[in-house]
């Protein structure tokens, strides 16, 4: 598995500002990882959630950290797909355009 990207600098300049915030946050991963799912699949998963939220900064993150995983542009794809009879047509377009701009490391 390819190592995930680094933050962006706001996160680690506000984790920097808020260092128990941060704890809290890593906390809350270390959490998350407990269960049945698999790593990709949890990664899926949790771009769906981005995805439904429309909250573009966690799509973004979601599919830099799957594209580190080594999860295809195609499965991206299918995740925007799978949410636009929930989200909306345009809504989807909004997404896939997020995901669209990311750059391969």
């Amino acid at each position: 598995m390819k190592k995930l990207p680094k933050p962006p600098r706001a996160f680690d300049e506000f984790s920097a500002t808020f260092p128990t915030l941060r704890q809290a946050w890593d906390l809350l991963g270390d959490a998350l990882a407990e269960g049945p799912l698999d790593e990709r699949t949890a990664r899926l998963v949790k771009l769906g959630i981005a995805i439904g939220a429309m909250r573009e900064g966690a799509v973004h993150s979601s599919g830099r950290k799957a594209i580190a995983m080594g999860i295809s542009r195609e499965e991206l794809n299918q995740v925007v797909a799978l949410a636009a009879s929930i989200i909306g047509m345009p809504s989807s377009v909004a997404v896939w355009t997020w995901l669209r701009d990311l750059k391969e490391k």
